[in-house]
């Protein structure tokens, strides 16, 4: 089987998927482009801040395009690349640009708030409260675990360490020369490009040497760093300027196998039953943001939601963004299936990271480069969807972690008044969500809880899907499209963390075990909450007009 036919039946079917079926589900969200967005309603020059598109788009995709959509397509090989290139293709376009379409224009309806905020106001205090705990506890996986793979990369290969640093300052400046001196965006994006070529120069001849549980220590510092910081002046900027770093590796990859044209070697499935778990329903939980993620649901309605300058931004910003990542999971895909069998098996225990890398590696040494080069720069790209990912990740922590201490305005006592202080102190928010984070990422913790990780990320997909889908019928609008979705990813969910809990009892890891039944139950509530709700709705449907929001 040729690889570039992979590749363009994927390009044909997601442009064909944002422009049709993405129409339609912008008809049904009801956009209103002339709907004075929050970015501008509550503007606070911090976290609300009216982004130009095509720089919100670079921060939107940086975010959310972590290293998951290259190792989970990777890993998920063991069961053949047609399941898992068929559940890219349809979940990218069906499910995931959906969830993170739907996400987004719900929390634009919120005041840029949370999809906690959305289940508050449609599910009630108790939902939301058990949504924003799972989400804080995600969140907190999420750092421990891109802080270790970032500190692992630099430390491996430092050139990248020192790249990254000097990105950081760059943005800086990029962001003081867009939004204080006001330099129009394409003669800053030209400097800015320089000064990427300039960064990834200097990291190959001064590579900066330092421990791995040093750079974990730095990090931690820079998360901390962007978390609170305005977002103009470094979340922005740094993200813009990243994702021309990863549509190099993407249109590398693309290119690559395009020209290169290499053979998929391996099966084209390998059978139900595999050393990872059985296809349904650990395929699905396995591939992760290459077809559909929870995450984003965070980044959308965490971070852009509150930078969308308009409501028609929301289509290209979303969907785009999801699809054109779909396309980044196809190519990690081919990166994989191109390796004999043998070659996989071996080359998958050095990580999915590795097999991507020398798969990059191997076009650019097709196309007359060096392999080695090749090798660095993929591993450096790769590097940079994490630490993306990792300080956006933080920023929406200490969002969560703030909605969920908020209390009433007339709540009084101790109690009150310290909950009040940290879920309006953006710094106190922050130095608790960094702590623990830091904690599991210097104790190597986090690894135990890696197996359950992609499951618990769909179940924040499955909720996401459900806030959406609760808000637009109390809107009387037609929301079919977000049942079908809701429904099979609670299925696929409590199915994979049923497996997972047998397996973990199986094991004797009980810790294991325990946090898949409670995410398990946490989901069986919130759906039925979901149905109680809609069943009262339905009830008060004929005596009253739907919510205008």
């Amino acid at each position: 089987m040729s690889a570039a036919i992979l590749v363009f039946i994927a390009l044909g079917a997601f442009l064909a998927g944002y422009l049709l079926y993405g129409g339609f589900v912008a008809r049904r969200v009801g956009l209103e482009p002339g709907r004075p967005t929050p970015a501008h309603t509550l503007r606070d020059g911090v976290d609300y801040v009216p982004a130009r598109p095509q720089i919100l788009l670079g921060h939107h995709f940086s975010s959310i395009a972590g290293a998951a959509p290259i190792v989970g397509p990777i890993i998920a090989a063991v069961f053949g690349w047609v399941p898992v290139f068929l559940w890219i293709l349809l979940g990218g376009i069906l499910m995931g640009a959906v969830h993170d379409f739907s996400a987004l224009v719900a929390s634009v309806r919120h005041e840029g708030r949370s999809i906690g905020e959305v289940i508050d106001r449609r599910l009630g205090r108790g939902a939301k409260t058990l949504f924003l705990v799972f989400a804080w506890a995600a969140l907190i996986l999420v750092i421990a675990v891109f802080v270790n793979v970032v500190a692992r990369t630099f430390h491996k290969v430092p050139q990248a360490g020192t790249a990254s640093s000097l990105l950081i300052g760059s943005a800086v400046l990029f962001g003081l020369a867009v939004y204080r001196f006001r330099v129009p965006i394409l003669p800053a994006t030209l400097a800015g490009l320089v000064l990427i070529a300039l960064t990834l120069l200097a990291g190959h001849h001064f590579p900066l040497r330092i421990s791995e549980n040093g750079w974990k220590l730095l990090l931690l510092g820079y998360i901390y760093v962007a978390s609170v910081t305005p977002v103009w002046i470094l979340l922005q900027p740094r993200d813009f300027l990243n994702s021309f770093l990863l549509y190099a590796l993407l249109v590398a990859g693309v290119a690559g196998t395009l020209f290169v044209n290499p053979v998929l070697h391996m099966k084209a499935w390998t059978g139900f039953e595999t050393d990872l778990g059985p296809l349904f329903p650990i395929l699905f939980v396995t591939v992760a943001c290459g077809a559909l993620s929870g995450f984003h649901s965070l980044v959308a309605s965490g971070t852009t939601a509150k930078q969308l300058d308009s409501e028609a931004h929301a289509r290209p910003i979303a969907m785009g963004a999801m699809l054109i990542e779909s396309l980044l999971a196809v190519v990690a895909l081919v990166t994989a299936a191109m390796l004999v069998p043998g070659k996989y098996d071996s080359q998958i225990h050095e990580g999915a990271v590795h097999v991507f890398a020398g798969g990059i590696a191997r076009f650019v040494d097709a196309a007359g480069g060096s392999f080695a080069f090749g090798l660095t720069f993929a591993s450096v790209a790769v590097a940079e969807f994490a630490l993306t990912s990792l300080d956006t990740a933080t920023r929406i922590a200490r969002f969560a972690f703030q909605e969920l201490l908020q209390v009433p305005g007339e709540a009084r006592g101790s109690v009150a008044s310290l909950r009040r202080l940290f879920s309006r102190n953006r710094f106190l928010a922050t130095t608790v969500t960094v702590f623990f984070g830091g904690w599991l990422a210097l104790s190597g913790g986090e690894r135990t809880i890696w197996p359950i990780f992609g499951a618990a990320n769909q179940l924040l997909a499955a909720l996401a899907f459900l806030a959406a889908f609760v808000w637009l019928v109390h809107r009387g609008r037609k929301a079919g499209f977000l049942a079908v979705p809701t429904v099979f990813m609670f299925f696929v969910t409590l199915g994979a963390l049923g497996w997972e809990a047998v397996h973990f009892v199986e094991k004797k890891n009980w810790i294991l075990a325990v946090l898949a039944v409670f995410l398990a139950v946490l989901a069986v509530v919130l759906a039925f909450d979901a149905i109680r709700v809609l069943s009262r709705s339905r009830a008060q449907a004929a005596s009253s007009a739907p919510e205008p929001e």
